[in-house]
């Protein structure tokens, strides 16, 4: 049985998984005014992801016990000046994201819930995952610079990204 202080705290994880979504979907749309449908692709791929960990979050709280209680998702922003901009964006956002899922790996710790803190496992992973790609993403757009046939480039490479849900025995 899942305890209320990680049962809440996993609810808050879940609306963190799925505002990352939003906000990827809006960086989506974002690139897609901007002419660069290789980066709207990688980033409709990111949408899926996220939604997919705030999936995963939900069916544990459920599979524990627990009950799941969604709540309103924030606006994220629209607009952004350059594709650095955007990205450096995503590599802020998923340090946020590592941030919390640290506290709920000390909380689960604290609680001496094991079970959830296998589960967390999985997504501290996963998060040294997130940040190494936009990383790596940002040191090609900074030597890119202001040259369009390499932002061309890179806008093709990052069309070939698909999201693939791991097997369920991962999930």
């Amino acid at each position: 049985m899942l305890n209320k202080k990680l049962e809440k705290s996993l609810n808050d994880q879940i609306n963190a998984e799925f505002y990352s979504s939003y906000l990827y979907l809006a960086m989506g749309a974002h690139f897609e005014a901007a002419g660069l449908p290789g980066c709207a692709k990688w980033m409709q791929a990111q949408t899926q992801e996220e939604w997919y960990h705030g999936m995963r979050i939900y069916r544990f709280v459920l599979e524990r016990g627990g009950r799941v209680e969604l709540k309103a998702i924030a606006a994220p922003p629209a607009r952004w000046v350059s594709p650095l901009a955007v990205f450096e964006n995503v590599l802020a956002h998923e340090h946020k994201i590592t941030g919390l899922i640290n506290g709920l790996v000390d909380l689960a710790f604290k609680e001496r819930d094991h079970a959830t803190n296998i589960f967390l496992q999985w997504f501290v992973s996963e998060q040294v995952e997130e940040e190494a790609a936009a990383s790596a993403i940002i040191g090609k757009l900074k030597l890119i610079g202001k040259e369009s046939g390499g932002l061309f480039a890179l806008d093709n490479e990052l069309g070939q990204r698909l999201f693939t849900p791991p097997p369920r025995a991962q999930a």
